[in-house]
């Protein structure tokens, strides 16, 4: 079992730090393909296409502050049923969520490749030493 464990998270720090840049780089490429560009009045990232979470977080963030100038400061959920801008409120949320979903997935990410390293040196900590080579007489 000593000599197990190191390997065992060597390996296991291994893959999660592996699997982590791996879904980095699939969310990255998915958000990159959709071709969406920061508005140019966000707070943050404006102008700048979406990638990453940073500036996926700022387009939410923007296209909620588009969507409450519309409807008035109302939610989608705070709208009547007639609202002509119901439809707008709507779609902006599945929008938004999208967005901050990516943002959690990066997030996740970052914390699997973090987990991964403190596994590794866990793992290389508890190896045991070498001998030392016996002491000349």
């Amino acid at each position: 079992m000593r000599k197990a464990a190191p390997l065992v998270g060597i390996i296991f720090g291994a893959i999660f730090i592996v699997a982590g840049i791996l879904v980095w780089i699939v969310v990255s490429t998915t958000l990159s393909s959709q071709k969406i560009t920061v508005s140019s009045d966000a707070p943050c990232s404006a102008g700048r296409n979406v990638a990453g979470p940073i500036s996926a977080y700022c387009q939410a963030t923007v296209i909620d502050e588009h969507t409450m100038k519309i409807t008035g400061g109302k939610t989608y959920a705070e709208l009547d049923k007639d609202d002509p801008n119901r439809d707008t409120a709507m779609t902006s949320s599945f929008l938004q969520a999208s967005l901050f979903t990516s943002v959690v997935a990066f997030g996740v990410c970052a914390m699997a490749i973090a987990v991964g390293i403190a596994f590794v040196f866990f793992g290389v900590a508890l190896r045991e030493p070498r001998s030392a080579p016996a002491a000349a007489a």
